[in-house]
């Protein structure tokens, strides 16, 4: 019954295949046109030197290489500081893979998972149910598609909140701190929160300590930052800025 239930799970992997194809593709392309000018020997390596590090990748993200992703999502649980009593929100769920890690952890709980959804990815709600079911929360567990700028819920409805890698992603918010805002809208006084996401991109961000600092000043108890990348089951191949380098967990009780 256990491997019945893996193999109907729908996870994905951050590294798609496509990216490695692509990479892989140029390489064989360069080498090919090397021959008539040897030069392109460099972009042609280059090439299929990046396709074997996303590869490498890859497999350091799936359960088969270590199961990184997976423990990047259990991370954020680890530092929820929430007694698992009430309302649960993830923002972004894009699979259900941390909405039903939740529900999984916190057996009392209710969870809602909202996304956006679309086009560009390859998830859907109708994958976060099938994964629902496979793990057998699907009764404790809701998705709904939504805006993460503009949350469908009442001020303080939810118990606690998180967010994986999900506010660099909205498009539509040219201040990446008021999607912060606007989650914490939604969570009750004394609730407790946990977002990951690219905390260390400047260019998005700004200093980390000043985003800490303009959340204390909104009247939040408190605000802590986690740096993922030093956390200990984090590889060195993965540490790079492009990959895990510039993620981070902001925490705390409103």
């Amino acid at each position: 019954m256990a491997k019945q239930v893996n193999r109907a799970l729908d996870y994905g992997n951050w590294v798609s295949k496509r990216l490695i194809y692509t990479f892989g593709l140029l390489g064989i392309v360069f080498f090919a046109l090397a021959f008539l000018v040897w030069v392109l020997v460099i972009p042609a390596l280059l090439c299929l030197a990046v396709a074997l590090y996303f590869l490498y990748a890859r497999y350091l993200f799936s359960p088969k290489g270590g199961g990184v992703q997976n423990r990047i999502w259990e991370y954020v649980i680890l530092n929820l500081d929430w007694n698992g009593e009430g309302q649960a929100l993830d923002i972004g769920c894009g699979n259900g893979a941390l909405t039903i890690k939740l529900a999984r952890k916190f057996t009392r709980a209710q969870v809602t998972g909202i996304d956006y959804w679309g086009e560009r990815w390859e998830y859907s709600k109708g994958t976060c149910e099938a994964n629902a079911k496979a793990e057998g929360v699907n009764d404790r567990v809701v998705f709904q598609k939504a805006s993460a700028l503009k949350l469908p819920f009442e001020d303080e409805y939810f118990d606690a909140a998180v967010s994986n890698l999900c506010f660099h992603e909205v498009g539509d918010a040219k201040d990446k701190r008021e999607l912060i805002r606007e989650a914490l809208r939604v969570v009750k006084k004394g609730g407790k929160f946990a977002f990951q996401d690219l905390f260390l991109l400047k260019q998005v961000y700004g200093d980390v300590d000043e985003i800490v600092a303009t959340i204390k000043s909104w009247g939040i108890t408190k605000v802590e930052f986690i740096e993922t990348r030093n956390a200990p089951f984090i590889p060195v191949a993965l540490k790079l800025p492009f990959m895990v380098g510039k993620i981070g967990i902001i925490k705390g009780e409103k």
